[in-house]
C-alpha cells in the first residue's frame, strides 16, 4: 500500500479532484440549462481545485522527469557539462518551489489570522489556498526523489 501511495498519490488524488470538478460542472450545466437557476458557489470551487489538480500534475511531472528541460542543446553538451546544466536546473526548480513554499505558507497564515472567507461559501480561504505550500513541498520531495534516482542510475 505504502509502494502505491508513494509513487501513485498525485494521479489518485488527481483523478478523485478532477471528478469532483467535472460533477460539479455538469450538475450546474444541467441545473443552468433545465431551470433558471445557477450554483454561483460551483465556479469558485472548480477554479480553486483547478489549483489543485496543476500542483498535483507538477508533481507527478517531475516524479517521472517530464518537466520541461532543453534537450536539443543539453544532449549536444559533453557530460561533464550536462551534469552542470543538470545540477544549475534542479536548483533552479529547487529554489522556486522553496520560495513557493514560504510565500504560501505565509499567505496561509495571514488568512487563518484574518479569518478570511469565500465570497459564495464562506470557506476558510486558507483551506483553499493550503495547497500551494503543501503540493510545493511535494513537488521538492518528487523533484528530489528524481534526482537521487538519476545520480543512482547515471541518468542526467
Amino acid at each position: 500500500m505504502w509502494d502505491f501511495l508513494n509513487r501513485r498519490f498525485e494521479e489518485l488524488l488527481g483523478a478523485v479532484v478532477l471528478a469532483v470538478m467535472a460533477s460539479i460542472a455538469f450538475i450546474n450545466v444541467i441545473v443552468r440549462y433545465c431551470t433558471n437557476f445557477s450554483f454561483s458557489s460551483s465556479e469558485e470551487l472548480t477554479v480553486n481545485l483547478f489549483v489543485w489538480v496543476v500542483l498535483l500534475g507538477t508533481a507527478r511531472a517531475f516524479r517521472e522527469g517530464h518537466n520541461f528541460c532543453m534537450n536539443v542543446l543539453y544532449d549536444a553538451m559533453p557530460r561533464r557539462i550536462r551534469l552542470i546544466l543538470y545540477l544549475f536546473g534542479t536548483a533552479c526548480s529547487a529554489a522556486f518551489f522553496l520560495a513557493l513554499v514560504c510565500e504560501g505558507s505565509l499567505e496561509v497564515m495571514d488568512e487563518y489570522s484574518l479569518d478570511v472567507v469565500s465570497e459564495s461559501l464562506a470557506i476558510p480561504v486558507w483551506l483553499y489556498t493550503a495547497a500551494t505550500p503543501l503540493f510545493s513541498l511535494l513537488i521538492l520531495v518528487r523533484l528530489f526523489q528524481k534526482v537521487r534516482e538519476d545520480f543512482r542510475t547515471n541518468n542526467y
